[in-house]
C-alpha cells in the first residue's frame, strides 16, 4: 500500500493527505488509532456502565462488529490485517487490535464466571479467542458486502456459539 494508492481510493490528492498527515505510517497510524477507539475504548466504556454480565457479553458482541456494508474504518481495520507480516508497524497494530479484543472478552467472562451466571465448556483464553475470531470473520463478510451474512444474523450467531460453549446462565 503506498500514498497514493490511498489517496486514489480516498479520491483525494497524494498533496491533500500530506496536509494533514507526514507520511503513509503517521495516516495509518492514526486509523489505527481511530479504530482501537471506535472498537475496543467505546467497547469499554459501553460494557463499564452495564452490571448484568450477559448483557455486557450481548454489548460486547454488538460492538465489535461493523455497522454495516458500507462501515469503511472497520475495512480498513481487515486491510491491516492483510498487511501484518509486511513490517513492524503493520504486525503490532494488528496484534494490539487482537489484544485488547481478547481482553474485553476474557474481563466479560471472567465477571461471569465470578459472578455465577456463567459456567463454561472451555477455557475463558479459548473462548475468547474464538469470540474474537467469529467477530473478525463475521465482520469480514459483512463489509465484503457478502449478502447471505447480515450484521443481525452475526450477533446472533455469536450470542448463539458463546451460549453452547457455556457462556450462559447456570441450569
Amino acid at each position: 500500500m503506498s500514498l497514493a494508492d490511498v489517496a486514489r481510493r480516498a479520491g483525494l490528492t497524494r498533496g491533500a493527505i500530506l496536509y494533514y498527515y507526514e507520511d503513509l505510517d503517521a495516516l495509518l497510524i492514526e486509523t489505527h488509532r481511530a479504530g482501537v477507539q471506535r472498537f475496543c475504548d467505546s467497547r469499554d466504556d459501553a460494557i463499564a456502565d452495564i452490571a448484568d454480565p450477559q448483557e455486557q457479553l450481548a454489548a460486547a458482541i454488538d460492538g465489535g462488529l461493523p455497522s454495516g456494508p458500507d462501515d469503511a474504518l472497520m475495512r480498513l481495520l481487515y486491510e491491516f490485517d492483510v498487511l501484518a507480516g509486511t513490517s513492524v508497524a503493520h504486525n503490532e497494530m494488528v496484534e494490539g487490535m487482537f489484544t485488547r479484543q481478547m481482553q474485553i472478552y476474557r474481563q466479560v467472562l471472567t465477571a461471569g464466571v465470578d459472578a455465577g451466571v456463567f459456567s463454561l465448556t472451555m477455557p475463558i483464553e479459548q473462548l475468547a479467542m474464538n469470540l474474537v475470531a467469529l467477530e473478525d470473520a463475521y465482520g469480514l463478510h459483512i463489509v465484503a458486502g457478502n449478502h447471505l451474512i447480515t450484521v443481525e444474523q452475526a450477533k446472533l450467531a455469536m450470542r448463539a456459539a458463546a451460549s453452547g460453549l457455556g457462556a450462559r446462565p447456570k441450569d
